[in-house]
């Protein structure tokens, strides 16, 4: 190992921003923190609800409309063969219009050909 490389690792304070001080090891002078155990919600067991635009609100709304019932979904084989049967008409009348050319050109070219 290379000496006078290294950065030196010693004590430092670390200092959150609810006032909790404790001691631990890094490279750094000072340790200014925004949260620590002390005061994060999943180690002190106190679960703070931050409402982003009155999301919650929206999803009791949308809830109260449900009263309390879950919906069913539709099995997936039920809604794929729905989506082929939507799909199949137009299919058939695309080809059903590209066929006739097809044949005409090819009786067009059996004449000329004869």
């Amino acid at each position: 190992m290379k000496e006078k490389i290294h950065p030196t690792y010693e004590f430092v304070e670390a200092v959150c921003a609810c006032g909790n001080k404790f001691m631990t090891r890094s490279t750094a002078k000072s340790l200014k923190l925004d949260i620590c155990s002390a005061c994060h919600p999943f180690f002190t067991g106190k679960q703070k609800l931050l409402d982003t635009e009155g999301m919650v609100e929206k999803f009791n709304k949308r809830f109260a409309k449900t009263e309390g019932k879950t919906m069913v979904r539709k099995p997936k084989t039920e809604v794929k063969a729905k989506a082929k049967l939507a799909k199949k008409p137009a299919v058939a009348k695309k080809a059903a219009v590209k066929k006739p050319a097809k044949k005409a050109a090819a009786k067009k070219t059996e004449a000329e050909a004869k």
